[in-house]
């Protein structure tokens, strides 16, 4: 249901003006600091980057290379 939505509201503002863009780059950013708050969830329960990979549709090393320093200082930090 949430895809349909958010494909329909890129449609919606493809007709529309910069601010709806905007609108439209601001929510990716939530998305993409949902993304990295639940990878930290998930190294901090000790899942493997090998998983965390398999979810995201990449390989271990992907996953690493992508989010790996940020999270593992942060980890590092909290401890």
């Amino acid at each position: 249901m949430l895809s349909r939505m958010i494909r329909a509201a890129g449609r919606r503002v493809a007709d529309a003006d910069e601010f709806e863009l905007a609108q439209l780059v601001h929510l990716r950013n939530e998305f993409d600091q949902a993304i990295e708050t639940a990878i930290y969830g998930q190294r901090s329960s000790g899942r493997s980057w090998e998983h965390i990979g398999l979810a995201l549709g990449i390989s271990r090393q992907g996953a690493f290379q992508r989010y790996g320093k940020r999270i593992e200082e942060e980890i590092s930090g909290s401890n």
